[in-house]
Formats: structure tokens, sequence, C-alpha cells
């Protein structure tokens, strides 16, 4: 397992801190529950122990035992999958168990739909942190940032303060998703909120912009946590907020809906907020039915003017002399060798 974080996914394949942290966690887990269930302690662990039967049943841990989403529990699944893949380079005495590790599939997940907060709905929610205090002020202005420029839970909490250009034309520089950096300008609102921050933060450019009690960096955990909480402090001035569950990807899809209703193109919208070319590219821009397709066609397309045609098909005109097929040289040199019977 060690050199399966070494050396496959930090020198082979050159993964991304958020994907070599995500299977830590995947593993921290999977280790915890073969301690709990099967009494194997994880310095005694054998590949033997990582079976299919212990695997199927982790997976129905995750959304039995601690209400995992089925997205949650496939990525978990993704993590094992990338490690038996690994195992079966190096251990091809166990091929059988790995195979059958590996025929695991993945779980169907239903598409539900996302909700996003109202302009009403996005006030409360910033009111209700307490910035007397100085986390209600870290929070506020967390929350601020997350609902105008629609980062991701772990942009937000990865933004350090070098990243923030407060000058003319404001913006926040991010090394997102898949390894690309973007720009995202920010609001008059949200440069002011960010600015009281950096002066109440007094750190080097190289710190975390929003850190944790210990000066380090936040957990994903610890911002749902601190939305749940707002969330459940605003719904008393709002109640529409009881009926929705409130994450930092709700906040996410809130920017982009707000985008949407001010008249802005869907194709800058995926810039703002980040998404990749392939999947969340095609969400924004559905694939259009056939018949749609076929007439947005007929109207790109120019025409040429038509031709008129004859109303009576030409007929094939037939040669005036017979036709006299050429002999073969051959043949012609057969004819004058051999004798003709008339001839005797």
């Amino acid at each position: 397992m060690q050199a399966f974080f070494t050396e496959r996914l930090l020198h082979q394949r050159r993964a991304s801190p958020d994907t070599v942290a995500s299977y830590r966690d995947a593993f921290r887990l999977l280790l915890t529950f073969l301690n709990e269930h099967a009494g194997t302690e994880p310095s005694r662990l054998r590949l033997e122990d990582l079976d299919a039967d212990a695997i199927s049943e982790f997976l129905t841990h995750l959304e039995v035992d601690r209400g995992n989403s089925v997205r949650t529990r496939n990525t978990r699944l993704a993590a094992v999958r990338s490690f038996f893949r690994f195992a079966a380079l190096r251990h091809p005495e166990h091929a059988a168990l790995i195979q059958r590790a590996l025929a695991i599939p993945r779980k169907g997940a239903s598409t539900g739909t996302l909700p996003f907060l109202t302009a009403a709905e996005v006030n409360a929610v910033l009111a209700a942190p307490d910035q007397r205090t100085r986390n209600g002020r870290r929070d506020y202005t967390l929350l601020l940032l997350a609902v105008q420029t629609g980062l991701r839970v772990s942009e937000l909490t990865g933004l350090r303060c070098g990243d923030l250009d407060l000058g003319t034309g404001a913006h926040v520089r991010v090394h997102g998703k898949g390894r690309k950096d973007r720009c995202t300008p920010l609001t008059a609102t949200t440069t002011s909120a960010l600015v009281a921050w950096l002066r109440e933060r007094n750190g080097t450019p190289d710190d975390r912009l929003f850190p944790c009690r210990c000066n380090g960096r936040l957990s994903s955990d610890a911002v749902q946590r601190m939305i749940a909480k707002h969330t459940n402090a605003a719904a008393a001035s709002c109640p529409t907020l009881r009926a929705k569950t409130v994450t930092p990807h709700v906040l996410r899809h809130t920017t982009a809906m707000t985008l949407l209703a001010a008249g802005v193109d869907q194709t800058v919208i995926a810039l703002w907020l980040g998404h990749e070319r392939g999947r969340d590219h095609r969400r924004l821009h559905p694939r259009r039915p056939r018949d749609q397709r076929a007439s947005h066609r007929s109207h790109c397309i120019p025409r040429h003017p038509q031709r008129s045609l004859p109303s009576t098909r030409p007929t094939a005109r037939l040669p005036g002399k017979p036709l006299n097929m050429p002999t073969p040289r051959h043949q012609r040199r057969t004819a004058t060798t051999v004798p003709r019977p008339d001839a005797a």
C-alpha cells in the first residue's frame, strides 16, 4: 500500500494532492472498518483479507451506517480498484482474488434536481454569522466569496493570501480541478470584505486565506458544518431555508443560476465556474434532439439556388454505325499463320 501511494500515484500517475487525499481517506475508512468488524489490525493486514466479500461489506457500511450517497460509494470503490490494478502487477499469484475484487460493479446513481438559493435566502445566510467575533467575520467573508465566485470547496480552502489581487480589476487566482488555473473577477462588495479580512488576518502571501484554529487548512467537513450552522440560524428569519439542504455545491449552483438569470451566456458561466470541457460542459450544453439539430443546421448552412430540372428524362443515344470490337493482337497473329480451308 505504501508503494501504491508513493510510486503509483505520485511518480507514475503524478496524481494531484486532492486525488491523493481522496484515496487516503478511502483506505483510512477501509482499514478502520476491517479493524472494527474483522479484528484485523492494519499492521497485520494481508492481501487475502481484502477479498471481494470484505470490500462489498465495506461499501454497504458506507451507505447504511455512515449515510453516504451512491456517488461517494462509487468514489471509494474507484480508489480500491486503482489499488488492485496496481497489485495485479506486483502479485500475480493473487490473480483470482484481484479479479473478483475488480469485478465489483459501480452502482447507478439517480440524478436529482440540485436546489439553489434565492436572493432573499442568500441575504439571510450572509447575515447569520456573528461578525462581532473573528470566526464570524471569517465565515461571512468565506460565504460571500463562495456565493459570488462559485468556487469549489477545495478551491476555497486552498486559497492563500497571495492569490488575491484587490487593486484595479480585482480578481482571485484559483488552481482548480484538473490542474487548471483561472482568474475570477470580484465585485466591489466582495473586494471590500476581503480587504478588511486581509487587514485583520495580517498573514504572509503563503498563509491560508481562511485558516482553522491551528492556523492550518480548513477541511471540507468543517466548511460543511459551518454552512449548516449558519443555514439553521438563518431559517428563523427565512423559513424557506428549512426545506433545503444547503451544501457548498448548492452555493456554487446558486452562482450559476444568478449569472444565468442576469443574461450571461452559458459558455461564460462554464469558464467562470471552471467546468471541464467534457462531462460538465455537456451539462450546460445539452445535446439537441435530431430534429432540432437538422433545423438548426438548415438555418446555418447557406443553400445554393435550385436549378430547374427538365420535365422529361434524357435517354441514352445509340451509335449510328455498328461497333467493331478490336481483335486482340495474339488472335490476329494466329489468324495469319493458320491457312483457311477454302484456300486449300
